[in-house]
């Protein structure tokens, strides 16, 4: 008969006092400045709002996809931008 040992029965467990997603997220040094979003970037902040305020239900994995889908066509995307006629 083999002895079968769980191996968290062996090693015990650490309580922290933060949660790993806190722990993993850096703070910018003092005295350095933020960078300025990207025009993408910018987009999806205002467009997923948008998506969640007229789909309250919707997953946030889902509402980021309309957000995303309606970069190609925005007027924000730089791609999109009119010439200008001299």
């Amino acid at each position: 008969m083999a002895l079968i040992i769980n191996p968290h029965d062996i090693m015990p467990r650490v309580k922290s006092d933060s949660s790993p997603a806190a722990s993993k997220a850096k703070k910018p040094a003092a005295g350095t400045k933020t960078r300025k979003m990207s025009k993408y970037n910018d987009f999806m902040k205002q467009e997923l709002v948008r998506v969640k305020q007229n789909n309250p239900n919707i997953a946030h994995k889902e509402a980021f996809k309309l957000a995303a889908s309606g970069w190609k066509n925005s007027p924000m995307n730089p791609k999109n931008a009119k010439p200008v006629k001299a």
